[in-house]
């Protein structure tokens, strides 16, 4: 089968070991489902294992992709749920500490075919696009429960994110905006800011700059670059969701006075549940939103789309169609 693969890795050059070609079909295995990709969606997550972070090398090679949708074995159009528990698990699967992601350990869905545990399979509701299906799993999924489950607001709060463009800062502006709250950005680039506005955001803000006022909870995806900037942004008693340190994690100033003496939270972020994945595709129907799409690609041209994410040109998701 067509599958994307990394079959080598560079910390410097991670798209030298990226290849598009034929792969082993899945093995069928107990309480696992083989599903038939229609689309899937690609995240900087893809882009980390190609650098060597988060995938051993011995695990090459391995086919990428945490993002899919498609049909079963029983020809039920389903998304796929990317967090994979250790056996015998029970509960919340993001806090099992041997969890892993779909392209850790066990093949992605950058191809034709992928086998998931059956448990992991979320129905795709009625009137969801295939494309838009494939954005959900990852990104999508780790904003909602960054807004809804671990930031503690209600409609009519303000909220400051940090980096407009990426995957996870465009699904942050369109739900939050869809749930009720104002929706702030920042970013270095004048032109994804006003893009930001123009699918929800009440204002962009230029990286670093000085709020009109201070914001209820802050979304943090960056790190080491914005941080000061966010513990800076909050009221006392606010709260900093972060799910992400795409610029390092060790800012030069920790900023711990303030934390304390503000009252401020600091949320740990990531994932989120299958129960979480299944009421964000309601939603997402419901509240009529459609996931911004940067790029739509056949996935013999993947190679395309990593590029475009590597070059951090991207403003929404790369979505790469199967079949």
């Amino acid at each position: 089968m067509l599958a994307v693969y990394a079959a080598r890795q560079s910390a410097d050059d991670p798209l030298s070991g990226l290849e598009v070609g034929e792969r082993p079909e899945p093995t069928p295995r107990a309480g696992w489902t083989t599903v038939s990709l229609r689309t899937a969606g690609l995240n900087h997550h893809d882009v980390w294992s190609l650098r060597g972070v988060g995938l051993p090398a011995d695990r090459l090679p391995m086919i990428l992709g945490c993002d899919g949708a498609g049909v079963d074995e029983d020809g039920n159009e389903v998304i796929i749920h990317a967090v994979v528990p250790s056996e015998g698990w029970r509960g919340d699967e993001t806090l099992d500490p041997r969890r892993t992601l779909l392209s850790e350990l066990h093949d992605g869905t950058l191809a034709e075919k992928v086998s998931v545990p059956t448990a992991n399979l979320v129905p795709k509701p009625e009137g969801l696009s295939w494309e838009h299906a494939a954005c959900l799993s990852t990104a999508w999924l780790t904003a909602y429960r960054m807004l809804f489950s671990n930031a503690g607001l209600t409609p009519g709060a303000t909220v400051l994110v940090q980096g407009a463009g990426g995957g996870v800062a465009t699904a942050l502006v369109q739900l939050g905006s869809a749930a009720g709250y104002r929706m702030w950005v920042t970013s270095r680039d004048e032109d994804k800011g006003r893009r930001a506005v123009g699918i929800g955001a009440d204002r962009a803000f230029g990286d670093g700059e000085r709020l009109p006022e201070r914001v209820d909870a802050v979304m943090e995806t960056v790190g080491a670059a914005t941080w000061s900037h966010s513990v800076n942004s909050l009221k006392p008693g606010g709260t900093i969701v972060i799910s992400g340190a795409t610029s390092g994690d060790a800012p030069s100033k920790a900023e711990l006075t303030k934390i304390f003496f503000r009252q401020l939270r600091v949320v740990g972020s990531t994932m989120g549940s299958r129960e979480e994945l299944e009421r964000l595709a309601q939603l997402v129907v419901q509240q009529q939103i459609e996931p911004v799409i940067d790029t739509t690609l056949p996935l013999a041209e993947a190679r395309e789309g990593f590029a475009r994410m590597a070059a951090g040109e991207l403003f929404g998701k790369v979505v790469f169609t199967v079949s």
